[in-house]
């Protein structure tokens, strides 16, 4: 395996990634160590990375929202830091299912408050997507799909039933879809991780790091099913 390099090693002029190599052959994943969220997958590596190239440009409205646009748009070709093995899961779902060795190591404060800034900014892409789709979204490749709500709640359901539930921050999502229960669960969830990190809690096969850039990913992979799926432009249109 190629040796990983510390979160706070940035070359600000190439993009870093990893490869999750899948267990059997069937998948790989590629992530970007820098930008939570940004994970592409495909069923070689090559495929795998070119997919996750075409979608910066459509993860750069995340990093402006913080300020880190100009930063991601110097970083025009990808270097791969590490490889590493997955999980039967990588190989199913061609989803990152298994900590980096960067998410194994320890980061600063200040790249942690980073990442939760890019995790905020995810989750506001999603709720600004949500609330100017159509309601009703054109069928997938298979004719089905959810629908704008159906992906909402499952999107909420999971963060609030499965991930935040890892630090003890479970919510009920009868409660996230209250008036302003999302803004404190989302709170909370930021501030449990925070103290999980801090005490060095261990997380199972999860780690804190891996945590938050799943749960951005999850949030913007949703994010972008309902862009591609949204049905208001065909609507205007005709």
């Amino acid at each position: 395996m190629v040796p990983s390099r510390r979160y706070d090693e940035r070359v600000t002029s190439r993009l870093r990634v990893l490869v999750e190599q899948p267990t059997r052959g069937k998948r790989w994943v590629v992530v970007a160590a820098d930008w939570p969220g940004l994970e592409r997958g495909g069923k070689t590596e090559d495929e795998a990375v070119e997919k996750l190239a075409r979608y910066v440009p459509r993860y750069l409205p995340v990093a402006k929202r913080v300020r880190l646009g100009s930063e991601l748009a110097t970083q025009t070709d990808l270097d791969i830091i590490g490889r590493y093995r997955g999980v039967g899961s990588t190989d199913f779902w061609g989803i990152s299912f298994a900590p980096s060795p960067l998410d194994r190591e320890p980061f600063d404060p200040p790249t942690f408050d980073r990442q939760v800034r890019l995790l905020r900014a995810a989750w506001a892409e999603f709720d600004e997507t949500a609330a100017r789709v159509s309601a009703e979204l054109r069928p997938g490749v298979r004719g089905g799909g959810r629908s704008r709500d159906q992906i909402v709640r499952h999107v909420l359901a999971t963060e609030g039933g499965d991930f935040s539930k890892r630090v003890k921050a479970k919510s009920e999502l009868e409660d996230l879809l209250a008036p302003g229960g999302l803004a404190h669960h989302r709170d909370r969830f930021v501030e449990a991780m925070r103290a999980w990190y801090a005490e060095g809690k261990p997380l199972g096969n999860w780690t804190i790091p891996y945590l938050l850039r799943h749960t951005a990913y999850h949030v913007l992979d949703h994010t972008w099913e309902m862009q591609d799926r949204d049905l208001t432009d065909d609507a205007s249109a005709g």
